[in-house]
């Protein structure tokens, strides 16, 4: 799992905002994808700052920046500079930097960018670059296919099969995403969305054929460049000593980076289509999230039954 950081300069060529000062701050990393507006520090309150965030001043900010004495605003400006933790300011609609700002932030080498979008608009779309680019993320050994819109992750031991279930799936009309390697990014709300390394994206590798290009194969209908992942399949080679799970009353789970995502087992053997297995699983998951669950409903009705059997022997 890693954590990573946005260089300055990414969000200028990003957005394409002018450098007004402080180039030499370019390379500073922003770390966090909250920004800040600074409103309440024009007004002089910094009690809880927080310098870490990219600072955005917009109209609201500058206007009543301009109605302050000289001596105040240069004390305003000096205090919003006074963190190596800020890692730029940002005005927005073309305003007119404050010349305070340009002497201090020059000195203090802390970029002041410049943009043409409305505040509102340009903090959404920063904001959605910085929560994609800061999101934690991990790489797991696996393969991540689409079957009837559940992104489903199959993981198990080297071997197993699951290229092989992969491509089978492939075949009945189902989507590949990812093939031996999946980098997995969790968002802020706790999703996980999953996709190919670029090297070897729509590939397959399959033991005594090959790699095989899928797309160039089955078409652009049986590739998907990313998909959220809602349910994990874990293969395993048969136990004959083990009990397995035969009515699925027992819902597992496993943990993926921060978040737990619903884990289903399925035991390996000759002559188990796992692909069959792995589509009737998907539906079956689709069911238990629309409210149906047949293991639940089947335990119920045998519940009753028995109990309709004890009362007429009584």
């Amino acid at each position: 799992m890693a954590n990573k950081g946005v260089k300055v300069s990414e969000l200028v060529n990003q957005f394409g905002l002018e450098v007004v000062s402080g180039e030499q701050g370019l390379k500073r990393v922003i770390t966090v994808d909250d920004l800040y507006r600074p409103g309440l520090e024009m007004a002089g309150y910094f009690e809880y700052h927080p310098p870490e965030r990219v600072q955005i001043l917009g109209k609201t900010e500058l206007a009543f920046y301009e109605m302050l004495p000289l001596q105040e605003r240069k004390d305003r400006m000096e205090r919003l500079c006074s963190s190596e933790e800020t890692p730029c300011i940002i005005v927005t609609r073309s305003w007119e930097v404050p010349e305070e700002l340009i002497a201090i932030s020059s000195e203090k080498n802390i970029p002041v960018l410049r943009s043409s979008m409305a505040t509102t608009i340009l903090s959404s779309r920063i904001t959605s670059f910085l929560e994609r680019k800061l999101a934690p993320t991990a790489t797991i050994h696996g393969v991540l296919v689409d079957v009837y819109g559940v992104g489903m992750l199959i993981t198990g031991s080297s071997g197993i099969g699951k290229s092989e279930t992969a491509l089978e799936l492939v075949k009945r009309g189902h989507r590949l995403i990812a093939d031996d390697a999946v980098e997995i990014r969790q968002t802020s709300d706790n999703q996980l969305h999953g996709t190919a390394p670029e090297l070897i994206r729509h590939l397959l590798e399959i033991r005594g054929v090959g790699i095989i290009n899928v797309m160039t194969l089955f078409g652009a209908g049986a590739i998907r460049n990313n998909k959220r992942i809602t349910l994990v399949v874990r293969l395993e080679a048969w136990q004959q000593e083990k009990q397995y799970d035969r009515l699925g009353l027992d819902e597992e789970t496993t943990r993926i980076i921060d978040t737990d995502v619903p884990l289903v087992t399925i035991p390996v053997r000759p002559g188990r289509n796992l692909a069959v297995i792995i589509e009737v699983a998907a539906m079956n998951f689709r069911l238990k999230r629309m409210g149906y669950n047949a293991a639940l409903q089947f335990t119920t009705k045998l519940t009753e039954t028995i109990s309709e059997e004890m009362d007429d022997l009584d």
